[in-house]
């Protein structure tokens, strides 16, 4: 055998390596079937809390807002794949960088919705204005 088809042959089992380790990124059966149990718990116990009314409004809003990031993490990881590994690490900076432009939004319109409610007119006593 020439040199060339040494390089090439080297060349292919390195590549057939690289998709046998990729395939196994991919996920597998067990993989998704955790995801999707994770899911489906983390979807039905806020269901249940707001169908119940066990808890007081706010203290069920946290609750389900603190699941509700959960499930991103779950979703993330077992449907999407992204770890720190993947794509050389440029998913987990896009990802980082997602999350800071999505806290400026929320924050930033929390603020504004909060300083409009207390800065428009002031409530008044209707039954005053009878009269």
């Amino acid at each position: 055998m020439s040199a060339d088809n040494h390089a090439a042959e080297a060349h292919h089992d390195d590549h057939h390596d690289h998709d046998a380790h990729d395939d196994h990124d991919h996920g597998s059966f067990k993989s998704y079937m955790i995801g999707f149990v994770l899911s489906v718990i983390l979807t039905a116990i806020p269901f249940a809390l707001v169908m119940t009314g066990a808890l007081p409004a706010q203290a069920t809003a946290l609750i389900v807002m603190a699941f509700a990031v959960v499930q991103i993490v779950v979703h993330m990881i077992y449907f999407l794949h992204m770890n720190t590994k993947s794509e050389g690490g440029w998913n987990m900076l896009a990802l980082i960088f997602t999350i800071v432009i999505v806290f400026i939004c929320l924050a930033g319109s929390l603020w504004v919705m909060h300083h409009l409610n207390t800065n428009m007119m002031p409530t008044h006593d209707m039954t005053q204005m009878v009269g």
